[in-house]
């Protein structure tokens, strides 16, 4: 046993040892007598380098680490005066000090830059549209998008007022999986008025997208043995890839001018199918009312219908048509969002199942996620309570039918014999050609002229025209019009 002493020695070691910081797991006691600053900037340096501080990052005040690390401030001082003098960092007075640039790794020049993929290449991966996302480009014509500059912030922030107002804190605790009772009440009321869906609000299943709904459904289907859901062609690719993450089959279901064809939905044997019927995606076409009733035979012989009403509330030149849940609810699994209508990061979706299927995928809700966030459900829900959402979709469709007819004289205009479909409602337009280059060679080439944009083949696994798909609803007239100008410009450098 040791003496005291010893003893006192030993737990003041252990207690110098103890010094140090949360920020890099920074401990003095790694550094070398009298080299203190130093090592400090060595360490910071390479934190640096390895991107555990990226650009942008603050440095803790000087006082503050110091403090920490049981140093003189000076020592701090210094350690940041000689990154200073490297070009690493800069002092910004109240903004403190901030990383600006980054020394090169080791073994790579600084002058090297990484050459960005092209997502036009080979097949596309499952990080295609992220690939096609960080690409630079002037002009976004990427289907899908809506206007985010719409957003209507002022009343979005009132209702959120108003609900903070009202709130009481046990309302602050975890919510429902389901999502809501306010929320599910509002979207009840909204898909009675605008898809004529009546539903009980405990029939609503709030979810973070259709993403989210499809992850959902998967052990759903699994467990009776669904382990195909046929997709139409052309379809969005996304939710192909989505489905093929989940290890479902998809195989193709050809869309002519009404809709799917159902012969060849029952040719692919699947007992389930991924429809778009009020507003194909990317064709445009709305499934007849022939088609509908055969699709509801097939429903009703056994097959599930999982219904993607992603954008049905843009609508200018056709009358409205009814969701396919509204005539077969036991067969048709409904989702819809406020992507497309408010903006995407809210992810904040709705999921209807069909009854018997209602309490495995409140349970698999609850499992994934234990519901949405519920401040933001009661705000939407607010926003549509008050009318507010529907004046918003008001404004939407003036602007879009102004940017829409842009974009269909400049094809007129520039991209002579081609054809547009899709025209009636939505956010995007497809436009066929006739020369023969392929769809993807001219996305690259209208990317390289500054435009993005997806080519149809993207979206098809069956042979078919070529094409592009072309994004409206985020650009103004004169930069549609430039846009498809520029397109006008590619295809003829190609042809």
């Amino acid at each position: 046993m040791g003496t005291v002493s010893e003893v006192e020695g030993t737990a003041a070691d252990a207690v110098t040892r103890a010094h140090g910081s949360d920020f890099l797991q920074l401990r003095p006691g790694d550094a070398p007598a009298g080299g203190k600053a130093d090592w400090l900037a060595q360490r910071l340096r390479q934190a640096i380098t390895d991107r555990r501080l990226t650009v942008g990052s603050r440095l803790p005040a000087t006082r503050v680490l110091a403090a920490e690390l049981r140093v003189s401030r000076g020592v701090v001082t210094e350690a940041y005066r000689r990154l200073a003098e490297d070009g690493h960092v800069e002092g910004r007075r109240r903004g403190g000090t901030v990383v600006v640039a980054a020394p090169p790794a080791p073994g790579q020049p600084s002058s090297r830059r990484a050459v960005p993929r092209s997502p036009f290449t080979g097949e596309p991966g499952a990080d295609v549209f992220d690939v096609l996302r960080a690409a630079d480009a002037r002009i976004d014509l990427t289907p899908g998008r809506p206007d985010l500059s719409a957003f209507p912030r002022t009343a979005w922030l009132r209702a959120e007022r108003a609900v903070l107002a009202e709130l009481s804190a046990a309302d602050l605790g975890y919510g429902d999986p389901r999502g809501a009772p306010r929320l599910r009440r509002a979207v009840a009321d909204w898909l009675a008025r605008s898809r004529g869906i009546r539903v009980e609000p405990d029939g609503i299943l709030i979810v973070a997208g259709t993403a989210q709904a499809l992850t959902l459904l998967r052990p759903v289907l699994l467990a009776d043995g669904i382990t195909a859901v046929a997709v139409e062609d052309p379809g969005a690719l996304g939710t192909r890839q989505h489905l093929g993450n989940e290890g479902m089959a998809t195989p193709p279901v050809p869309v002519d001018d009404h809709g799917p064809r159902v012969d060849a939905l029952r040719a692919t044997g699947a007992p389930a199918v991924l429809l778009t019927p009020a507003h194909q995606f990317p064709t445009g076409v709305v499934t007849s009312g022939e088609r509908r009733r055969e699709l509801l035979r097939w429903a009703a012989d056994g097959g599930l219908i999982l219904e993607d009403d992603y954008d049905a509330e843009h609508r200018y030149d056709r009358p409205p048509v009814p969701a396919l849940r509204s005539l077969l609810a036991d067969r048709v699994y409904y989702m819809g969002s406020v992507s497309k209508l408010l903006a995407p990061a809210l992810r904040i979706g709705w999921l209807i199942p069909p009854p018997h299927h209602l309490q495995a995928l409140t349970g698999a809700k609850r499992f994934a996620d234990l519901g949405n966030a519920v401040l933001p459900q009661l705000v939407l829900a607010r926003l549509m309570e008050s009318g507010q959402l529907e004046r918003h979709l008001r404004l939407l469709r003036a602007r879009h039918v102004c940017r829409r007819d842009a974009v269909i004289d400049a094809v007129g205009e520039h991209l002579p014999g081609a054809v547009v479909h899709g025209a009636a409602a939505g956010l995007h337009l497809t436009v066929t050609y006739a020369p023969d280059v392929p769809d993807t060679d001219l996305a690259a080439a209208a990317l390289a002229h500054g435009v993005k944009c997806h080519p149809l083949s993207w979206h098809r696994q069956l042979p078919g025209p070529q094409g592009l798909v072309l994004g409206y609803a985020a650009d103004p007239p004169g930069t549609l019009t430039e846009a498809v100008a520029l397109l006008g410009r590619a295809l003829r450098a190609l042809s």
